[in-house]
């Protein structure tokens, strides 16, 4: 072994903190957060973006950019860090508007130490908003990636065109696994209307899935996003096929850490008073044995500090968005994030 090699792998080592109970650890965590309208000051004529434009009623100019990248590489920064000390080993994002905003993000100075690295590819979504993945690459490493396109059914949606699904192969600490990341169509226009667009989306993730469990059955998927849907809503339990009941899960099933969270009430996000668990990520059937070699399950967290919770007015307790209406709230996001932690015994 060079001396590259041994110094990847102490350093591999020393990133991945040791959990002492009965054995030794190392960590990796996995998180998605939406960004809420990562939006830069360019016009781009091609897409929807006159709200976020220095001349538009929101007043979006490069101050404004600027200190709402500040505001979310704070909550970056800091996901995950009592765990392992760089966080998130990957996070799957939504509401970019390209890849210059998350570059611009990577670059602030809370994050620019870590060397992150990105994928990411337009999507034909009328807004322009596209979904993408950040990672470290002391933790991942990208083999191949592809946006995987949803076709709305008709009516079921002003929008003809939506978001583009992610799709990653990677190495996760020896691991080869998949990523997707969704930002499924939303619930303008009524819920009930919807229901069709976001069931074309999880089918179209499910297929992916599909036929990467027909090769391997033990297969080691990771599905996260804004779902804009609950745990208990058809298009997971049904089209996805992910089920929160542990006790059940067959080889090759999907399992859905956050129904039992949903159940007792919490959320991501927030409307009229009630909590919604979009923000899901949700794990193969091969994460969840406890004695194999590779990484495993162990736990699913919201993270929901307390500077990042609104403390006054109409959304007094809500996650503290970057607007309030027209006006810049000095806020992160609508939407709390969400990782899962994963374990890998060291002997």
């Amino acid at each position: 072994m060079n001396k590259t090699l041994i110094l990847t792998a102490l350093l591999l080592l020393s990133v991945f903190t040791g959990i002492s109970q009965k054995h030794n650890y190392k960590v990796g965590l996995i998180g998605f957060y939406n960004l809420e309208n990562l939006y830069d000051t360019i016009d781009n004529p091609l897409i929807n973006d006159d709200e976020f434009l220095p001349n538009s009623e929101r007043h979006y100019n490069t101050h404004v950019y600027f200190d709402k990248l500040e505001h979310l590489s704070t909550v970056l920064s800091q996901i995950g860090t009592d765990i392992s000390p760089d966080g998130l080993a990957l996070v799957g994002v939504a509401e970019v508007e390209n890849i210059q905003v998350m570059i611009d993000l990577c670059n602030t100075a809370k994050l620019k130490s870590r060397n992150l690295k990105i994928e990411h590819y337009d999507s034909p979504d009328k807004r322009g908003v596209d979904v993408g993945l950040i990672y470290n690459p002391k933790y991942f490493k990208v083999l191949n990636s592809a946006p995987l396109f949803v076709q709305l059914p008709g009516g079921s949606k002003d929008s003809y065109f939506t978001r583009d699904i992610l799709y990653v192969k990677g190495i996760f600490a020896r691991d080869t696994i998949h990523v997707f990341v969704n930002h499924w169509p939303s619930r303008v226009g009524g819920e009930e209307r919807s229901i069709p667009a976001r069931a074309a989306a999880a089918g179209v993730a499910r297929a992916k899935m599909d036929s990467i469990l027909a090769q391997d059955i033990n297969s080691k998927i990771v599905l996260m996003g804004d779902l804009n849907d609950d745990p208990i809503s058809p298009s997971l339990t049904k089209t996805l096929k992910a089920s929160g009941n542990l006790s059940k899960i067959k080889t090759g099933d999907i399992y859905n850490p956050w129904v039992e969270f949903y159940k007792k009430g919490l959320g991501t996000l927030a409307d009229q008073d009630s909590w919604g668990l979009f923000d899901q990520i949700v794990i193969s059937s091969a994460w969840l044995d406890k004695e194999q070699k590779g990484m495993f399950y162990n736990k699913a967290v919201i993270f929901n500090q307390q500077f990042m919770v609104q403390k006054t007015g109409k959304f007094r307790g809500y996650a503290k968005r970057t607007w309030d209406g027209m006006t810049y709230n000095y806020g992160y996001s609508d939407h709390f994030p969400t990782y899962l932690v994963f374990l890998k015994r060291v002997d």
